[in-house]
């Protein structure tokens, strides 16, 4: 008994030593450090793995996921939708590739009662300090911006200027968990957007950039920059890129099935073939 005792007591003080110790990193941890990183990918490997994805839907994607073991992964909150819907041609769907970007409440006090002139100093000046956008250039033909926002700020981080000036570099869709402004001429723009609501507030006194091209947590999913994206008017879901090959192949398969089916109802019930079936 008294040697069990004994070893119980150095156990219990193995236990409190290792609590009390910090590691000779802890410094450098106190700083902060990523555990996931980011891997790079060329534009070239973008476009391959695009092509293989081309005509997918949300449905068949996730269907494909299943098939390759991925059963719920990658699903977003389906509370994140399209702002607007083309039933026609489908021009609202979104495939790409993600770029990721992080915004975070700000706890810098808003600007206050100022002369015009020195809030538009004060409002520049946020801007360029805490919540620029220097996502802007790895924007390329094929990207998803998919940006986790301050969902709890009434702040509209997306607005029919900024939007326009991804798309002309190549943005083929923009996602944000949380809100975007604007709402009304971006519908009239028709560049695809995907938000939870709108949103009316600046940037400035609202929320700050806090990372670009960082894994994220989006609408209750992990998004890594270079997976793919697919959405459309069932929502969202989130590719992993080591699987993406795999699941294309798999959604093609389902897809294709569909079509042939529907198809062959569209000629029974006398309709003309639309997009859906092509």
């Amino acid at each position: 008994m008294k040697r069990i005792a004994v070893c119980f007591v150095g156990l219990c003080l193995i236990g409190i030593q290792g609590w009390s110790a910090e590691p000779a990193e802890s410094e450098e941890l106190r700083a902060g450090r990523n555990f996931i990183q980011t891997e790079v990918h060329s534009e070239e490997e973008d476009r391959e793995i695009l092509s293989l994805f081309k005509g997918l839907r949300v449905t068949d994607t996730c269907d494909g996921m299943d098939k390759a073991g991925l059963h719920s992964i990658g699903l977003v909150d389906p509370e994140i939708l399209p702002l607007w819907k083309d039933a026609e041609h489908f021009t609202h769907r979104v495939v790409g590739i993600a770029v990721t970007a992080r915004y975070v409440p700000t706890q810098k006090p808003p600007a206050g009662k100022m002369a015009p002139d020195e809030f538009d100093r004060w409002e520049g000046n946020f801007y360029s300090q805490y919540s620029s956008e220097p996502f802007v250039p790895l924007i390329r033909p094929g990207t998803v911006l998919v940006i986790d926002d301050a969902d709890y700020a009434d702040v509209g981080t997306i607005g029919s200027n900024n939007i326009m000036g991804w798309s002309v570099r190549g943005c083929v869709g923009v996602l944000t968990d949380s809100a975007v402004r604007d709402t009304d001429e971006i519908i009239t723009e028709k560049i695809p957007v995907y938000l939870r609501k709108p949103g009316r507030g600046i940037r400035p006194g609202r929320n700050e950039i806090e990372s670009v091209n960082r894994p994220i947590e989006f609408g209750g999913v992990l998004v890594m920059p270079g997976d793919v994206i697919v959405a459309d008017g069932d929502g969202v879901i989130v590719v992993p890129r080591k699987h993406a090959k795999q699941v294309a192949a798999f959604a093609h398969e389902i897809l294709e099935k569909d079509k042939a089916g529907r198809r062959a109802l569209y000629k029974r019930l006398g309709l003309p073939d639309d997009d859906s079936v092509q």
